[in-house]
C-alpha cells in the first residue's frame, strides 16, 4: 500500500521523538536533578544564613549549576562520539596538566586540608571530576584499538598500569582518596572486560590491595575515618561526630520521614549537610520509602546505561560499549560509596551523590556523561529506526 508524504513525515517526526532522546535514561536523571535541587534548597538554608548571611545562597548558585548542566548535556548530545575518541590523548594530557596545577600553592584552592579545586570565573572546578571522564574516554579508545592484542604479553598492560599509577599518585597528593577508589575500580573493571589476562589482572589487584592497605595507615585523617567507621559512638563528638549525626538523621526518618523542610540535623548539627551528606537529610525528611524511591531511580538509570552497552556489543561498536560501561561504573560506584558512607556501611569519603549533592563540577560533568550516552543511544538505535522506516514504506 502506498503512503502519502504527509503521513510518512508524520511517522518520521514521531519516530525521531522516540529515537533521539531515550526517556528511560533521561527521565530518571531529570528526576534526580529535581530531587537534588529541592534537597539542597532544604538542607542549606541554615548553613547559608549562619556562614554567609544569605539563606538562599546555595539555592541560587545551584540553580545556575543546573542551567549550566542542562546546557552541557545538550552540547555533548549534539557532538558525535567520535570527536571525543579522536582527541582522547589530548584530554588525557589536559587532565595531567590540571592535576599538576591544582597542587601548586596559589593556584589550587585548599579547603578542609585538601587541595582539589581551581578557581575559574568566580566558581570552583574540582579537577578529579574531569579526570574521571577523560580517563574513561581514553581507556575506551585504547581498548577498542588494541582489543585483539591486549592480552598478548605485558606491553599494553604495563602502559595502562603506568597511567593508573601516575593518576593515583597525583590524586593522593591532593589528597582525594575517594576519587582514587572510584577511578581505580572503574579502570580495573574496564581492563578486565577489555580482555586482559586473568593472571595479569590478579597480580595487579594484589598489589593494589597492598598499596591501599598501606595508604590507610599513611595519614592520620584516614586512620581517624576508619576508626570512626568501625565504632563512631566511641568518639561521637570528635572523629565520629559526622557519622553519628548522619545515623541520627536516618533514625529520625523512620518509614515516612518528618516531612520536607522539617529536618533537625540540617540545623548545623550534620556537617556538609548539602554536599556529601545530603542523602542523610533526604532520609530524615522522606523516610525509608523515599530512600527506596531514590535508589530505584539510580537503578533504572544504571540498568539503562548497561542495556545500551549490551546493544553496542551486539552491534560490535566497541568504543561505544567500553565508554558506556565506564560511565555506568563511574556513576554506580560513586553512588554506592556515597550511600554507603551516609548509612555507615563504608568509611567516610569526600564523594558527592551524583545529580543530587551540591557541587557544580560533579553535576556538570555527570550531565556531560549523560549527554554523551544519550547520543550513543541515538546512534545505536539508528539501524532499528531505518528498519522500521523501510517496513513502514513497504506497507
Amino acid at each position: 500500500m502506498l503512503v502519502t508524504m504527509p503521513s510518512y513525515l508524520s511517522f518520521l517526526k514521531q519516530s525521531n521523538r522516540q529515537w533521539h532522546l531515550d526517556m528511560t535514561l533521561l527521565l530518571p536523571v531529570l528526576a534526580l536533578m529535581s530531587i537534588g535541587f529541592v534537597m539542597i534548597s532544604s538542607a542549606s538554608f541554615s548553613f547559608g544564613d549562619h556562614r554567609l548571611g544569605d539563606e538562599l545562597f546555595f539555592f541560587k548558585r545551584h540553580l545556575v549549576y543546573l542551567v549550566l548542566a542542562l546546557i552541557t548535556m545538550a552540547v555533548t548530545f549534539l557532538i558525535p562520539p567520535g570527536f571525543w575518541s579522536r582527541y582522547s590523548r589530548l584530554w588525557m594530557l589536559f587532565s595531567f596538566i590540571l592535576l599538576v596545577l591544582v597542587l601548586i600553592p596559589g593556584i589550587g584552592r585548599e579547603l578542609n586540608g585538601s587541595r582539589r579545586w581551581l578557581a575559574v570565573g568566580g566558581f570552583t572546578l574540582q579537577v578529579s571530576e574531569l579526570v574521571k571522564v577523560a580517563t574513561v574516554v581514553f581507556l575506551a579508545t585504547y581498548l577498542e584499538q588494541y582489543r585483539e592484542t591486549l592480552g598478548d604479553g605485558w606491553r599494553h598492560f604495563a602502559r595502562l598500569m603506568l597511567l593508573l599509577i601516575v593518576l593515583t599518585v597525583l590524586l593522593i597528593r591532593e589528597p582525594d582518596f575517594g576519587s582514587v577508589v572510584v577511578l581505580g575500580g572503574t579502570f580495573m573493571a574496564m581492563l578486565f572486560l577489555g580482555g586482559t589476562k586473568l593472571r595479569q589482572y590478579l597480580i595487579i589487584i594484589a598489589i593494589a590491595a597492598a598499596v591501599l592497605w598501606w595508604l590507610k595507615d599513611s595519614s592520620p585523617y584516614r586512620v581517624a575515618r576508619i576508626t570512626a567507621y568501625l565504632d563512631p559512638w566511641s568518639d561521637q563528638f570528635n572523629s565520629g561526630y559526622q557519622l553519628t549525626q548522619s545515623l541520627i538523621a536516618f533514625g529520625r526518618g523512620e518509614w515516612f520521614g518528618v516531612g520536607l523542610g522539617q529536618s533537625v540535623q540540617k540545623m548545623l548539627y550534620l556537617p556538609e549537610a548539602h554536599t556529601d551528606f545530603v542523602f542523610a537529610i533526604f532520609a530524615e525528611e522522606f523516610g525509608f520509602l523515599g530512600v527506596i524511591c531514590l535508589i530505584g531511580l539510580y537503578c533504572i538509570m544504571v540498568m539503562r546505561i548497561f542495556s545500551f552497552s549490551k546493544k553496542a556489543i551486539d552491534q560490535q561498536s566497541w568504543y561505544a560499549a567500553f565508554l558506556l560501561i565506564g560511565f555506568g561504573l563511574l556513576i554506580s560506584v560513586q553512588t554506592f560509596i556515597n550511600l554507603g558512607v551516609n548509612a555507615g556501611l563504608l568509611p567516610t569519603k569526600g564523594l558527592t551523590l551524583p545529580f543530587v549533592s551540591y557541587g557544580g563540577s560533579s553535576l556538570i560533568v555527570c550531565s556531560a556523561m549523560v549527554g554523551m550516552m544519550l547520543r550513543i543511544g541515538h546512534d545505536l538505535l539508528q539501524p532499528e529506526l531505518v528498519s522500521r522506516r523501510s517496513a513502514y514504506v513497504r506497507r
